[in-house]
């Protein structure tokens, strides 16, 4: 028995078998297991990274939202990690259902239950949004989203002119009046746990604010949730019916503008999260491949604000391959024999290795894109820099905060543009529509 079948068996007096982690989450461990037969889930803080904070605020949100009918599993224990399980920690039921968005999006198993779901997901979120902010003590107010978001992606003193561009937007356009309420703030495709009737529960409480109601529905509306499918929320069918189920609760439709406003806002969210999770290898705080392969998809989330804006279209630059050395195998054969190894032959049985051996895979393909793209992709960003009068992504960045240079005029929307996509060919080219 290990060490952590040892602490839970202690903790909750029982037998605890069958404890396995899985995929799910890349903040906290996620583990399944039973405790004399009751099907459970530990959600565990990295013990090199503990939150006793925020596992407290979860766990209130867990109790608030039994109290008030919003579908969520149940609370059996809650811990700040002094205890052998090491770092903070919940343990609530396991339910039965779905999560994966794959799963849910493309199998025919879910086909009558998919077109449902929007205007189920409007209610429960108006649910949500009622809930008294008493019954939540520690939830914390994040008055200024805008000034609050720039101020974490000010930390990293990395220019990303793309979202330059879409703070400006931001900026300028601010949502009519400001509400404040209890807000998930993860509520999307992948956090909800799907089953035969519909939506069965809400999970992953941990980005859980006071704030404005409507960032969780430009949250769910983000490309991000879609996962390859169309549908605006989260892939599954229009805002018009999310929209139409919250008003069925609320008692007043959201305002399409201002949920667009918070959809772009997500975005940039989105992008400054990846950077923040990288920041956990870079730092060394928890050295991780599956955080510095995270890292590499901020730039997905600057094209989804590009393209909510208009200022980017569906095609990627179309480039040639650096020439081989000529020596074999080729770099291409290399990690194409590495990745088959690491997917096909390394990788054990257990769904966390599988998904892992996946993300070390797309890892590889980055190297490989970065060794024989990234030259020519370079070169054709610097011409775009110079045509609007700029050296490098440093100056663009800085001109565009300083209001020296408008994004509207089309070789500084060219260079923003090439900026995202150059980075996007390397990083992940099957993302744009179309895209290879």
């Amino acid at each position: 028995m290990s060490s952590l079948e040892e602490a839970l068996s202690t903790l909750l007096g029982a037998s605890v078998t069958d404890l396995r982690r899985v995929s799910a989450g890349a903040s906290r461990e996620t583990w399944t297991f039973e405790a004399d037969g009751r099907a459970l889930v530990l959600r565990r803080d990295p013990p090199e990274v503990p939150r006793p904070v925020e596992m407290r605020r979860e766990a209130e949100c867990f109790r608030a939202c039994a109290a008030a009918g919003v579908p969520i599993p149940t609370l059996v224990a809650v811990g700040d990690g002094s205890d052998a399980v090491g770092s903070p920690y919940l343990i609530m039921e396991r339910l039965d259902g779905e999560t994966l968005p794959g799963r849910l999006l493309r199998d025919e198993r879910w086909a009558d239950v998919r077109a449902r779901l929007p205007r189920q997901f409007g209610r429960v979120l108006a649910r949500i949004h009622a809930l008294d902010p008493a019954d939540v003590p520690s939830l914390e107010r994040i008055d200024d989203p805008v000034d609050s978001l720039r101020a974490q992606h000010d930390a990293f003193d990395e220019p990303r002119p793309a979202l330059e561009a879409a703070f400006r937007w931001l900026s300028a356009h601010p949502p009519s009046g400001t509400g404040s309420a209890v807000v998930h703030g993860d509520f999307r495709n992948g956090n909800l746990l799907i089953d035969d009737d519909g939506l069965a529960a809400v999970l992953d409480w941990e980005l859980a604010h006071l704030g404005d109601p409507r960032e969780d529905l430009g949250w769910l509306c983000a490309r991000a949730w879609r996962f390859g499918a169309v549908e605006e929320v989260g892939g599954f069918g229009p805002r018009e019916e999310l929209f139409a189920g919250y008003a069925e609760v609320a008692g007043a439709r959201p305002d399409a503008d201002d949920v667009r406003w918070w959809e772009v806002y997500a975005c940039v969210h989105w992008a400054v999260i990846c950077r923040i999770q990288a920041e956990r290898h870079l730092g060394g705080s928890e050295r991780s491949m599956e955080m510095a392969v995270l890292g590499r998809r901020a730039v997905e989330a600057e094209y989804d604000a590009l393209l909510v804006l208009g200022l980017v279209g569906t095609e990627l630059p179309e480039v040639a391959a650096a020439p081989s050395s000529g020596e074999r195998p080729t770099v291409d054969d290399l990690l194409d024999a590495i990745a088959g190894a690491v997917v096909d032959e390394l990788a054990p049985a257990d769904d966390r290795s599988r998904y892992l051996a996946r993300v070390a895979r797309n890892g590889l393909q980055i190297v490989r894109r970065e060794l024989t793209l990234g030259p020519e992709l370079t070169r054709r960003h610097a011409e775009c820099l110079a045509r609007a009068g700029c050296a490098d992504d440093v100056e663009l960045a800085a001109r565009l905060r300083d209001g020296s240079l408008d994004p509207d005029d089309e070789p500084v929307a060219a260079a923003v543009r090439s900026a995202t996509l150059s980075r996007l060919a390397l990083s992940n080219p099957r993302y744009v529509p179309g895209g290879r």
